[in-house]
């Protein structure tokens, strides 16, 4: 167990000294939660505001599971709001919206220690199935949600289509594409990080913040609390499962592994450091519809993971900011030979020998691999000279040579790179060396653009994009690719808002590309 009250020592000694002003006691309430734990509230528990505030949510399914998630928040803005005991929570599985075939049921404990959040593990479910479901508590019911089970490990699957989306700051915009991708025809929603930002209040922005920079185990779940209330999000998350991963501000921006973006400062040290990962980690998932496996002990958790689509697809989810090793030459965009270093590594050893061994013995037709930054070598100086983003896999070269060989020499089937982070649309073809346009593209890569972050975007395109011949598409409007894969194509379509700095934007689709099936190389549509 994480020695929360430690943490609150730690943390309050470096806010003070950043004259943030926090409440006393910030981090209490789970100390004081863990007193009452053993008690329990009856079913006609009455709560000061309806408490499915921040909706439902599903994910991470397999043929026969899906895990589907809610938390009891009356006062979601207010550290939720609930009484410091474990509440039982009925849930509801049916083969039709109006919850009337009923195949699957329970009731779970909603307990303090995890924020009166709940994931249940529904099991026996028949492969390649839509399923509603909902959540009771006392007189009050959750809204339904929509998922969807995967197909046989060894089932044929004619098509898969989901949505690939990242990077929704609150302040910088509306979540309008969430509510065009609620509408979609999709089965899945791929989420690459930056689902909450850790940042104070803008008062510039389109939205604000609910509180300074975040630091506290209350200040995470609020933060969490202030993105989940937005109801196209809601939306979204009720209409499919998702699959989700996290890039760095779930946590800090840019940081790496124990270290902190914020260096300078006498105690951020990684001791102190790991203490705010580990209340991060923590609510991320008390926020997510993960497994128990994904449960965080202390500052570590175990996120990359693997999901299967039948024959169809592989999804190899990574994790590049647990792991890796600090940006070389102190972070930004710098020449080369930053980002050189043999022994830098974006994934560490574990999870890079966990993905090969995976990309090894696969027998899905697609391979995905769900991550965070670009993996393609992108030279961001227009003219003479060049430089690379080190925060990138441009900032660790061995790691992406290693994993470039491994595609030209074990010709994993159809290997392609989901990517989000940079808040434009890109389509990159993966080339066994960027300094040689004419060597062999051993995969493709699809980068989102962001739901929110940036504001409205434009249609200008950097005078660099020119100089990478890899790219073959870019845009900096904001939106969300749509994918449709089936045995033989695979369709990428990129959409994106007239504006998001108002909740009135209209969206079109840009561009569409396909790769097909033993050809990586990125063509029009």
């Amino acid at each position: 167990m994480v020695d929360f009250h430690n943490i609150e020592k730690l943390l309050q000694s470096r806010i003070k000294r950043r004259n943030l002003i926090i409440g006393a006691g910030a981090l209490s309430g789970l100390a004081i939660a863990n007193q009452f734990s053993h008690q329990t509230a009856s079913a006609k528990t009455r709560f000061s505001n309806y408490p499915f505030t921040l909706g439902v949510a599903s994910g991470d399914p397999d043929a026969t599971s899906v895990v589907i998630w809610t938390r009891l928040a009356p006062e979601p803005l207010n550290g939720g709001g609930m009484p410091p005991v474990n509440v039982p929570i009925r849930w509801e599985v049916s083969t039709d919206e109006q919850m009337k075939r009923i195949v699957s049921r329970g009731t779970v404990l909603a307990t303090p220690e995890l924020a009166h959040s709940v994931r249940v593990v529904v099991q026996g479910l028949q492969s390649d199935t839509w399923y509603w479901y909902r959540f009771i508590v006392g007189q009050d019911s959750s809204p339904i949600g929509r998922t969807r089970t995967a197909p046989l490990a060894n089932g044929y699957l004619n098509k898969l289509n989901f949505a690939l989306v990242s990077c929704q700051n609150y302040q910088q915009g509306f979540y309008t594409a969430y509510k065009y991708l609620a509408q979609d025809d999709l089965d899945l929603v791929v989420h690459v990080g930056d689902y909450i930002y850790e940042g104070g209040i803008s008062t510039t922005t389109p939205r604000q913040h609910n509180s300074s920079e975040i630091f506290t185990l209350e200040d995470y779940r609020n933060r969490h609390a202030l993105y989940k209330i937005d109801t196209n999000l809601q939306a979204a998350h009720a209409a499919f499962p998702w699959i989700v991963t996290w890039d760095d501000h779930e946590v800090e921006n840019n940081y790496a592994n124990d270290i902190s973006e914020i260096d300078s400062e006498p105690d951020q040290n990684p001791a102190i450091f790991l203490q705010r990962r580990a209340i991060a980690y923590q609510v991320y998932y008390e926020h997510m519809p993960l497994r128990p496996l994904q449960r965080p002990v202390g500052p570590n958790m175990q996120l990359y993971r693997r999901l299967n689509f039948g024959k169809l697809a592989t999804f190899h989810v990574l994790d590049t900011r647990q792991y890796r090793t600090d940006q070389p030459c102190d972070d930004g965009t710098k020449p080369r030979p930053c980002g050189l270093e043999p022994n830098g590594t974006i994934t560490g050893k574990a999870q890079e020998d966990w993905l090969y061994d995976g990309l090894d013995k696969s027998q899905a037709k697609w391979n995905v691999l769900a991550q965070q930054v670009i993996v393609a070598q992108i030279d961001r100086t227009e003219g003479p000279g060049e430089t690379y983003s080190m925060d990138k896999w441009d900032g660790y070269v061995a790691s992406r040579d290693r994993l470039l060989n491994f595609l030209e020499q074990r010709k994993p089937s159809n290997p392609v790179v989901l990517t989000g982070d940079v808040h434009n649309h890109w389509a990159i073809d993966l080339k066994a060396d960027f300094n040689n346009p004419q060597s062999a593209t051993v995969g493709s890569e699809f980068v989102c653009t962001s739901i929110s972050s940036g504001g409205n975007g434009s249609d200008t395109i950097p005078g660099y994009i020119a100089e990478n011949p890899q790219v073959k598409f870019y845009n900096n409007r904001r939106g969300y690719v749509r994918c449709n894969v089936t045995p033989t194509t695979w369709k990428a379509d990129y959409l994106a808002l007239s504006e998001v700095e108002t909740p009135f934007g209209t969206i079109s689709k840009k561009a569409s590309f396909v790769v097909t099936d033993g050809n990586p190389e990125i063509q029009p549509a």
